[in-house]
């Protein structure tokens, strides 16, 4: 896939106060560059699946995601705890939502999504070499569909 063809959906910027922390995070310091943020610790999102717990405490950053649109997270990857994370999170409500990008597990950095309709499914692929490197992550939404891809500095995409 082309950089042309991941392009096509409208990219608008959001300020930050137009947005919604589902979980308001520990701090949180904005500046010309972005923002930075400190997490809670135990906050996390998962629903039920191999763990049989329920946590809803992610500290997600959610504004609309209208149809035809894109959400997009650009990050220089410096993760340092076991499931440590960032990306996108795309809420449809408690029980349906998807987050996707880079999280530190058993000691590597990968890229992963958990998809939850009820239930969450996590998959997670590692990523060596990303570190220190600025990391995006895209999210498409096209009717009821929702694509995600991913790329390190200028490279191409990935699904």
């Amino acid at each position: 896939m082309s950089d042309s063809a991941a392009s096509d959906p409208a990219l608008v910027d959001v300020p930050w106060a137009d947005g919604t922390w589902t979980t308001p995070p520990a701090a949180v310091r904005i500046h010309d560059d972005g923002m930075d943020v400190l997490a809670r610790e135990g906050s996390d999102a998962w629903r039920i699946t191999s763990y049989g717990f329920v946590h809803d405490t992610e500290h997600a950053l959610v504004a609309p995601l209208p149809q035809g649109t894109a959400v997009e997270v650009a990050f220089t990857l410096d993760l340092r705890e076991q499931f440590d994370q960032a990306g996108v999170f795309v809420r449809v409500d408690a029980e349906t939502w998807i987050t996707a990008g880079v999280e530190r597990s058993d000691g590597e950095d990968g890229l992963g999504a958990v998809v939850t309709r009820g239930v969450s499914d996590w998959s997670l692929a590692p990523v060596p070499g990303w570190s220190g490197r600025h990391v995006t992550i895209r999210a498409s939404r096209s009717g009821d569909a929702l694509t995600v891809r991913a790329r390190v500095d200028d490279e191409p995409w990935r699904l």
